[in-house]
């Protein structure tokens, strides 16, 4: 007499399923390259979460290049997502002319360096299904706010945006010291023995397609950080 368990059990389904027809025979290997099983998976960083196991379904197959119509499946938007969290967006650091201290008055011209602020971006993919994402970032425009009441933007805005590539200009040697930038900032009164805190945000514009042709935009990003300002008054002395 021959005892049979759950596993003899269980391997039949499998045999039935994968094997013998219902729906899939020989485990489809009269098919390869043309396609791949998709299985459910966990993601080790969000396993203790309760929906981390929802998706109950066998594995099934699907043609090469083809969305798999299962709401739990990994889609091109969702890879274009994993994408966006990767994109290499370089830290907004700004360079200030002059660089560190200025004066009450003067025109404190912001830029930022062009070879790195361009579009950047990533691709995600799922081997062998012919599936990819691509997330592209591309910076729009700069936000500054000096960190004191007692100060003026240029533009009054203090909303810098993209021009030939570039955000803000850097001041030329020679330039007059009143000179107005396209972008910056003017301190209107002493900081004294501290530092004002400027904050600069970049906003990136960001967009994905797909090599099924999906695609759109997604959330923008900003991206900030801050810098100290420390702002002297000018000293004159009369004779």
């Amino acid at each position: 007499m021959k005892v049979f368990g759950i596993g003899d059990a269980v391997g039949g389904v499998f045999d039935m399923y994968f094997k013998e027809g219902r729906p899939y025979k020989n485990y489809n290997l009269d098919k390869q390259g043309e396609g791949q099983f998709w299985a459910a998976a966990v993601n080790e960083k969000r396993k203790d979460d309760p929906e981390a196991n929802s998706c109950k379904r066998m594995p099934f197959w699907v043609p090469t290049g083809d969305t798999p119509k299962e709401p739990l499946a990994v889609s091109p938007k969702i890879l274009a997502e994993y994408a966006y969290d990767e994109l290499p967006v370089p830290s907004t650091e700004i360079t200030m002319a002059p660089e560190g201290t200025t004066k009450v008055n003067l025109p404190t011209w912001v830029w930022l360096d062009k070879a790195k602020f361009k579009k950047v971006s990533v691709t995600a993919s799922i081997p062998g299904s012919g599936l990819s994402a691509t997330a592209t970032a591309e910076p729009m425009s700069l936000s500054i706010k000096p960190g004191t009441a007692d100060a003026e933007t240029y533009p009054a805005s203090g909303e810098c945006p993209i021009e030939d590539g570039k955000i803000g200009e850097p001041r030329a040697k020679g330039t007059p010291a009143d000179t107005l930038p396209p972008c910056g900032v003017q301190y209107l009164r002493s900081s004294g023995d501290d530092s004002y805190n400027l904050q600069a945000t970049v906003t990136w514009k960001i967009s994905w397609t797909s090599t099924n042709g999906e695609g759109g935009d997604l959330p923008e990003g900003e991206f900030g950080a801050d810098q100290p300002v420390a702002v002297e008054e000018i000293q004159s002395v009369n004779r």
